[in-house]
């Protein structure tokens, strides 16, 4: 089972499930699952080879909707899921392959479609701290910088970084193992016929116009938005923005 972080307490409306994207955890949810858990439960999830949950041989979409199916059972009823990036997919593996314990699907800035980029590079920067010096997470950053150079992603990097251990908590081997799988989507048939919203940063490239026709065909009720001011990260971008759009969206 999933480690999980739950916030609030059941109340008439379904709970929400949270899935995050590659080298996230359930933490990086913390602010928003507090804002969404004044009116219903929400239960945010580390992602197997992520955070705190167990590590396991394989990585694939079918392995991480599974694993999204067995929490959603745990709680005994649907519950509205929002997943960002790897998250958003597994979400939608999920929802297409057990749509009755879905009520409403969020997807954040991703389409159920492979990408051509690769985040190895990612792993290797991670791969290239040396982490017997690793005292303090400065002597981490400090390291990191030397291989990457955007402030925000190292520090989005160092947040699955266990300092006194030292280790990372991301199971880089499989990660590594199966990128091409976690960049690209498995071939499915399934479709859910629920509510979806399709929730894009306007500046960023994820969710295509080109992307639309295999979207309707999964997701026949879907529909679009797009935050101003934010990229692939836009609940991080744009906090408020996010929560206010996804609440709209699941009390409607």
């Amino acid at each position: 089972m999933l480690e999980m972080l739950t916030y609030g307490t059941d109340t008439v409306q379904p709970p929400i499930l949270i899935a995050h994207g590659l080298f996230g955890s359930a933490r990086n949810w913390g602010v928003i699952a507090k804002r969404l858990s004044e009116t219903r439960r929400v239960v945010s999830v580390d992602m197997r080879n992520h955070g705190q949950s167990p590590w396991a041989a394989s990585h694939t979409y079918p392995d991480l909707a599974g694993d999204l199916s067995e929490v959603v059972a745990s709680i005994g009823k649907p519950a509205d899921v929002i997943g960002h990036s790897m998250g958003g997919k597994a979400a939608m593996v999920f929802a297409t392959s057990q749509p009755q314990m879905v009520r409403r699907l969020v997807v954040a800035d991703i389409a159920p479609v492979a990408y051509s980029h690769s985040q190895q590079s990612m792993i290797d920067a991670m791969r290239g701290i040396d982490l017997s010096q690793v005292k303090t997470r400065g002597d981490a950053e400090r390291q990191l910088a030397q291989l990457i150079d955007e402030p925000s992603v190292r520090a989005f990097l160092l947040q699955s970084l266990d300092v006194k251990a030292p280790k990372w908590r991301l199971n880089l081997d499989v990660l590594e193992q199966d990128m091409d799988l976690i960049t690209g989507f498995p071939d499915i048939n399934g479709q859910f016929d629920g509510p979806t919203l399709f929730l894009s940063g306007a500046a960023s490239d994820y969710v295509r116009p080109d992307h639309r026709p295999k979207i309707k065909q999964m997701f026949p009720k879907a529909r679009h938005a797009k935050i101003i001011g934010a990229g692939h990260w836009l609940h991080a971008d744009k906090p408020r923005e996010f929560e206010a759009s996804i609440s709209a969206f699941l009390s409607t």
